[in-house]
């Protein structure tokens, strides 16, 4: 099959997801056509089975903004008529699925597939109401898709709710290739003392640092733990937030023990050496970074919110808590890490979790037997 991955490039879940996707259908066989306004950051090495196509927005005096929508729109219509596509699978229904709808409609009779995966922002900025006036297009681009899938039951229910949906939802969970996890030892790796010269735990949060992430509750629950146990804090990501909490750090005199270390590409060779996750957010539809950690064998301390009870199971794999309860989460944190056998107990739970429910092998079939049913 030829197919059409239709993503952001950034360093968020879905611009992940699609890109591990298609290397993952490359290695069985089909040809993947990423399509972008550029290369996703996973992508960078030559596959001759994933071929980019960067989508290029032309400039005109009339438009007071590049015409993204009907660039990709066009872009997909070109590599549709020029590589016989079967499927064009789009990560978000707004813009991509409504872009897909339109080049299905200038290919005509023969026409790829849509098949529209719902990640969750699309979805929840319309239900906590930021933005009201797309909720007509994006339920039209869920309607007109031959297939849609949400990537938790959670998302699954509330896009169904929120926009009266008689059509079926698949539900297709975020995965890893658990092959790249180390596993739950910790034991000789070389990051441990760059990070914690002295022995200290290693607690990590990665995110894009919007308020809804509440990095601030991350920096507060290291606080009241790192009064009772050593340890560091490694946060990963740019974005709003990152002046405020640095801020803060700086006001609880936390600096020497916090490293900001900005996007990173992979997490697997930071998460080899961490001990403990933390993941206060107000809203996660799956919590895709929960686990790649994990499937490095990390226990997560979270929120008890969305799609992360679907990952994280509470009090084996991790600790979820009510949004909000800082006290919670690092009496949580601190239970985990003040006990090597409850760590070590936690951290292969976690690890055997990814492997058997979200492991790669297992869920890009589910794709490939979703495109075939179309075809």
């Amino acid at each position: 099959m030829h197919i059409a991955m239709v993503c952001y490039p950034s360093h968020g879940g879905s611009g992940v997801v699609a890109s591990e996707l298609a290397l993952g259908l490359a290695e069985r066989g089909h040809v993947a056509h990423i399509v972008s306004y550029s290369v996703p950051f996973r992508l960078r090495e030559f596959n001759p089975r994933v071929r980019i196509h960067e989508v290029e927005v032309a400039t005109y005096p009339l438009f007071k903004y590049p015409p993204y929508t009907l660039g990709l729109a066009t872009k997909l219509a070109e590599v549709g008529a020029e590589q016989s596509l079967d499927v064009i699978h789009a990560h978000y229904a707004v813009p991509h699925a409504v872009s897909a709808y339109l080049a299905r409609e200038i290919l005509g009779e023969g026409a790829p597939k849509i098949v529209t995966t719902l990640h969750g922002t699309d979805i929840t900025l319309a239900l906590v109401g930021a933005d009201e006036s797309f909720h007509r297009v994006t339920k039209f681009a869920i309607e007109v898709s031959d297939a849609v899938t949400a990537v938790s039951q959670f998302l699954k229910k509330r896009t169904v709710e929120e926009f009266s949906l008689e059509r079926e939802v698949d539900v297709i969970y975020n995965f890893v290739d658990t092959s790249r996890g180390s596993g739950p030892s910790k034991s000789g790796d070389p990051g441990r003392e760059h990070w914690a010269p002295r022995g200290e735990k290693i607690l990590m949060h990665a995110s894009n640092f919007r308020p809804v992430k509440r990095v601030s509750d991350v920096v507060r629950v290291f606080d009241l733990l790192q009064r009772e146990i050593p340890a560091k804090l490694l946060l990963v990501g740019e974005g709003p937030e990152r002046l405020f909490v640095r801020q803060l750090v700086k006001e609880l005199r936390l600096s020497e023990h916090v490293h900001f270390l900005g996007e990173q590409d992979y997490l697997q060779s930071l998460l080899s050496c961490v001990d403990l996750l933390l993941l206060p957010s107000e809203q996660e539809s799956f919590g895709l970074v929960a686990l790649e950690a994990m499937s490095c064998g990390v226990p997560v301390v979270g929120t008890a919110v969305g799609g992360l009870p679907e990952v994280v199971t509470d009090g084996e794999s991790g600790f979820l808590v009510p949004v909000g309860e800082v006290r919670a989460m690092a009496d949580a944190s601190i239970a985990l890490l003040s006990s090597d056998e409850k760590h070590a107990r936690f951290a292969a739970a976690a690890r055997a979790r990814a492997k058997s429910e979200f492991d790669s092998k297992k869920i890009i079939p589910q794709y490939e037997a979703l495109y075939e049913r179309l075809l």
